[in-house]
């Protein structure tokens, strides 16, 4: 395992800019006239400052949740887990409303997804999207909306009127709707959607904060010589993708797209692995007098150029989705990830871009948590995407440079069911014919992705196999002695079965969690509302 990064979360501007607020809010009626007047000096270094603050907050890092799980953690206990690792933002893939309702008090900037199977409806009737955004959004951020156009009226008085943006909400419309693999399947709903979602905004009152977007797959564009600025968009939804683009850029709507570079590594066992990476190791790809040493940057101005030939090279682009899996290949192990999400954070924590877009980029890691029931149809990878295990234990030494030990923090007051696992009786032979349909069943009901080739438990021994697809059947079923049982193979054991690289899991009580107040890092949100409350007094006194 990797050491941790020097990404150094003390010299963060939020925790800088909250220093200078409390400084300000304590001695700020200070009688002494001379302390006063060189308060006034303070106070616009302390407005210029907010400013930097708030500059730096839009560009922080982010993360996906999804919560195509078993037994997931209640929403209060991720939101939590979000702000303890000083997550500013999440990206949603539906609209749920416990989610929604553990968001709403948060402090993180939210991006709500719309599901494909909801386009269809929402591209033949405008009702319909005026309908989704009432519930979905309106009903969520009425409060906020008070608040944040008080926070504007007082924000006059400084600098950073401006970037009152950064407290947008964003909707995803779709989820990489023009994958060639869905064969054309949402060719003709995501354009329609998008547009009465865009108006159903703007008629609710909320257009101006709250941006649409569609999350897409990188294979939408392309270069057919490899160099980044022979990108365009593919051909055969071209003219489709800059009716989208067009929109985006009329209502400030970001292009999200999804980068990567295990998927490339996945599908061609000839792609050079030292470039998926960002090391700086592998032979870069040379265009012009530019030369890309990881494929991220290299996608990622493959976008710029596809833009830019089609007049919106100033498009903002966020990236929705970037991440490295830990299970269910070769590849996907717990090191790989770490090398991966660790030299993207290194990469983007120094704001410096990609060649073609300098600057801070804006993304969401994938993802938070693992999924154990998302489709495997991609690959037995698919289960394993996230930073934390289902129960909210980091897989590995990650510093997103926002936490005071540059490490991760797990999920706080987990509670798990009995600590008994469910094995193969020891006296039962490996080539009973019972065990064959029996672990069939199992693997069909749960989830048995981390058995396989250079898997992490793909050293087990027979009985061990046999005993890790009972175990997760069992667990999936919150130990249910019946689901114990596969034909009287298998019975209940107090000792753990696990190895030092398999985990033999027990679930988790879905209803365990901190259900009460939101704890966690501050946010520049909260330091602005104290930077208006110190700029208002300031006046008074």
């Amino acid at each position: 395992m990797a050491a941790a990064s020097s990404v150094a979360p003390q010299s963060s501007p939020l925790h800088l800019c909250e220093r200078l607020l409390l400084f300000l809010v304590c001695f700020g009626r200070n009688p002494n006239p001379r302390f006063r007047e060189s308060m006034e000096g303070l106070s616009l270094i302390f407005r210029v400052f907010s400013w930097l603050c708030l500059v730096a907050s839009v560009g922080g890092i982010g993360a996906n949740w999804g919560t195509q799980t078993s037994h997931p953690l209640p929403p209060s206990t991720v939101v939590r887990l979000l702000r303890d690792n000083g997550f500013q933002k999440v990206k949603l893939f539906d609209a749920d409303a416990g989610t929604m309702d553990a968001l709403g008090k948060s402090g993180l900037e939210v991006m709500v997804g719309i599901p494909n199977d909801m386009l269809a409806v929402l591209a033949s009737s405008s009702k319909a999207a005026q309908n989704w955004v009432s519930s979905n959004v309106s009903a969520y951020i009425n409060d906020g909306v008070n608040i944040r156009s008080k926070l504007r009226y007082l924000i006059r008085v400084s600098l950073v009127e401006s970037f009152a943006y950064s407290f947008n909400w964003y909707v995803a419309v779709g989820n990489e709707p023009f994958l060639e693999t869905y064969n054309g399947s949402f060719l003709q709903t995501t354009f329609p959607a998008l547009q009465n979602i865009q108006s159903a905004l703007m008629k609710a009152g909320v257009g101006s904060q709250v941006k649409v977007t569609v999350p897409l797959n990188a294979d939408v564009y392309g270069s057919p010589s490899g160099r980044p600025s022979d990108g365009d968009f593919r051909s055969d939804i071209h003219d489709l993708m800059l009716a989208i683009i067009k929109l985006l850029s009329d209502n400030a709507g970001p292009f999200t797209v999804n980068i990567y570079p295990f998927i490339s590594l996945y599908r061609d066992p000839n792609f050079p692995i030292d470039y998926a990476f960002f090391d700086g190791n592998s032979s870069p790809v040379v265009d012009g007098t530019i030369s890309y040493t990881n494929m991220f940057d290299a996608n990622h101005d493959t976008l710029i150029w596809a833009l830019k030939k089609n007049g919106y090279g100033n498009l903002p682009v966020v990236v929705g989705e970037i991440g490295w899996p830990t299970d269910g290949d070769m590849n996907a192990n717990p090191q790989n990830a770490q090398r991966f999400n660790q030299g993207f954070m290194n990469h983007i924590s120094m704001g410096q871009g990609t060649p073609m877009r300098p600057g801070p980029i804006d993304a969401y890691l994938f993802s938070l948590v693992d999924e154990d029931e998302k489709s495997i149809q991609p690959g037995n990878f698919e289960r394993h995407w996230g930073v934390f295990t289902y129960d909210g234990l980091p897989k590995y030494q990650l510093n997103l440079g926002t936490t005071k030990t540059g490490s991760l923090i797990q999920a706080q007051n987990i509670q798990y069911l009995d600590k008994k696992w469910c094995i193969l009786k020891p006296a039962v032979a490996p080539d009973d014919s019972r065990i064959a349909p029996s672990i069939s069943y199992a693997c069909s009901q749960a989830d048995c992705t981390a058995l396989g080739y250079k898997t992490s438990c793909g050293d087990l021994d027979e009985q061990g196999n046999i005993s890790y697809a009972f175990n997760n059947y069992y667990q999936k079923n919150d130990q249910d002695d019946i689901a114990c049982g596969f034909s009287n193979l298998a019975t209940v054991t107090e000792k753990d079965p696990s190895t030092r690289t398999c985990r033999f899991e027990i679930m988790i009580v879905v209803d365990s969690g901190m259900p009460g107040k939101l704890q966690g890092v501050r946010d520049c949100g909260v330091a602005l509302l104290l930077a208006v409350f110190v700029s208002v007094v300031w006046q008074l006194v």
